[in-house]
């Protein structure tokens, strides 16, 4: 079949293979073997604390007798709704030894999101941080949740940083009333005293394992189930394609476990081949900055936004990088120019590396492509990682085009999602078998391809918004606007913004009396920040009378974009006249 011709890491970097061999079994299965081969080695840091694979394993398996003890039973799903800590860690590969299934959310979701994600997976339990339980306790009675377990970041940190902690963060976190419906994360693993036996459910490849949310090719909120295969075969990979790794090389973890990069690329590619990972619970470009030089990371991981931060940071003046083998950008789309000044800021800080963009979508866990480290093509994201195929069709076709020509990514591999969650219409639209055999995940988005298998991302067909590495669909959020009581008509569209390099802004216009004031529009703001996760919150919110609409009456939010546009360029030439 000509389209394995178009995969040259064998061309380009030699050492690495078309192909490569994947474990048949769960992703803890995984980790254990590695734990079994470097038992004293550490898996992970956690603010100064850190934790070896022989400990990790204990703790896992410690968490699933407390799961079983629970009740908890092989198909059942697990909403983890936590920052990057080590309870996280633990109860993730729990749920997975007794054959559950990780329903993964962002913690900092609004109370009526976190609503939906709990009953659209039907989780009868939920972790959290103590710092979160009063929007779980606020959405709890119209879900199915029996057990609510609250952990804290305190319980898992050193004597000295932990006075620190509670004279600090842990001081601004609401205590939660002695006799809440709740189990704490210590009486949680004493449950597991009284379970020795049975707690262990053999989990096959293909198995679901992992639930993560995106809008799919439509923008409405979805789950896509990924199997224990599906993040075994990213691990392989990514290790594959960077073959100057090295057990115990440490990885920078501050992307997000409810990402798929941040669980699959920073936390299970590195457990499950011998890496350490540096864990960052709260993200700021600082504390990035801060882990990068303390720990001496190997490789570090983001989106271009973040690159864009440790460019202005003065912490960052004297540092010395020299210890990087890998940085990574995805997420969105690295400019040239970024690119070339990041390349320039790792070279002036002792760097013998430069950044490499790779691409992906959730539905293949997420890289599926990466610029090799020696071979770099300018606005390329890369060639296709071993066993992974991409191909340029017509938008929404079988018809491949000829090299060159701009079409729809199509992409095919071991990492791709088993299903979407209660979306069969939308599952056979997306996941289509071809003549070649292979199933095809139809992305959305648009690009092309070289005569040497490298891809070239154009943009996406699909109407979204990118903000800090997010994706945000204006769909999601107009149903969410439109459903107030004063808006009669919404359109949401992305603003350039100089950090997030997208921030969101709303169009409203509001029903007949109501009046346009900063009151009506803090209302709004208060009604957004109830029910809109915090990174997709509109930054701004401009009234209208009237809203542009296309020739069959839909709002035409391209208009909208336009005008934006124009006001930017006008206040630029502005300012440069000054």
């Amino acid at each position: 079949m000509f389209i394995t011709e178009r995969v040259p890491w064998k061309d380009h970097m030699g050492g690495v293979p078309l192909h490569l061999e994947y474990p048949k079994g769960s992703m803890f299965d995984a980790v254990r073997e590695v734990a079994a081969q470097y038992p004293d080695n550490i898996a992970f840091d956690f603010m100064g604390k850190s934790t070896t694979y022989k400990k990790l394993v204990e703790q896992v398996e410690a968490c699933a007798k407390s799961l079983k003890t629970l009740g908890v039973r092989a198909g059942d799903r697990i909403t983890i709704a936590m920052p990057n800590c080590p309870q996280a860690i633990f109860m993730f590969y729990a749920v997975n030894l007794v054959g559950g299934v990780s329903n993964m959310i962002h913690p900092l979701s609004a109370e009526k999101e976190i609503e939906f994600y709990l009953n659209e997976s039907e989780s009868y339990s939920v972790i959290t941080l103590d710092q979160f339980y009063n929007k779980i306790e606020a959405i709890r009675q119209n879900t199915g949740v029996v057990n609510v377990i609250i952990a804290s970041v305190k319980d898992e940190l050193s004597k000295p940083v932990r006075a620190g902690y509670m004279l600090t963060e842990g001081r601004k976190i609401k205590k939660i009333p002695a006799d809440a419906p709740v189990i704490r994360w210590k009486e949680f693993m004493k449950l597991g005293q009284a379970c020795s036996w049975n707690y262990k459910v053999e989990r096959k490849a293909e198995d679901p394992a992992v639930i993560l949310y995106s809008g799919g090719t439509t923008g409405t909120t979805k789950g896509i189930v990924l199997t224990n295969l599906n993040f075994n075969a990213l691990s392989r990979q990514v290790v594959a394609a960077n073959p100057m790794f090295r057990p115990g090389d440490k990885m920078l973890a501050a992307m997000p476990l409810f990402h798929g990069f941040g669980l699959g690329v920073c936390i299970h590619t590195m457990l499950a081949s011998g890496g350490r990972c540096i864990l960052i619970p709260r993200f700021t470009a600082k504390s990035y900055a801060r882990q990068i030089t303390k720990y001496r990371c190997n490789f570090i991981a983001g989106v271009p936004t973040l690159y864009e931060a440790l460019l202005r940071l003065p912490d960052m003046e004297n540092a010395d990088l020299s210890s990087l083998k890998g940085v990574f950008s995805g997420g969105d789309s690295l400019s040239v120019e970024l690119k070339k000044k990041f390349d320039k800021f790792l070279y002036d800080h002792h760097a013998s590396i430069q950044v490499r963009e790779g691409y992906g979508t959730t539905e293949t866990v997420t890289a599926c492509c990466l610029t090799p480290p020696h071979m770099f093509k300018e606005g390329s994201i890369g060639v296709p990682f071993p066993d992974t195929y991409i191909k340029i069709v017509r938008p929404g076709t079988e018809e491949e085009l000829p090299y060159g020509e701009e079409g729809e990514i199509l992409l095919s591999g071991p990492t791709v999602m088993k299903e979407y969650m209660k979306h069969p219409e939308e599952t056979a639209q997306t996941l289509r078998t071809h003549a070649d055999g292979l199933q095809w995940v139809y992305t959305g988005d648009l690009g092309t391809m070289d005569d040497e298998g490298f891809v070239y991302f154009r943009g996406r067909a699909k109407r979204m918004i990118i903000t800090s590495g997010y994706n945000v669909y204006p769909g999601q959020l107009e149903n969410i606007l439109d459903a107030h009581e004063k808006v009669h008509m919404s359109c949401v569209i992305g603003i350039p913004d100089p950090y997030k390099m997208q921030a969101v802004k709303a169009f409203i216009m509001l029903k007949e009396g109501v009046p346009a004031t900063e009151e009506t529009k803090e209302e709004l703001m208060a009604y957004c920040r109830k029910h809109i996760a915090k990174y997709a919150i509109p930054k701004e919110i401009e009234f209208r009378v009237e809203l542009p609409k296309t020739l069959v009456g839909k709002v035409a939010y391209r208009v909208l974009e336009e005008e934006e546009e124009a006001k930017r360029a006008a206040k630029m030439q502005t300012a440069e006249a000054k």
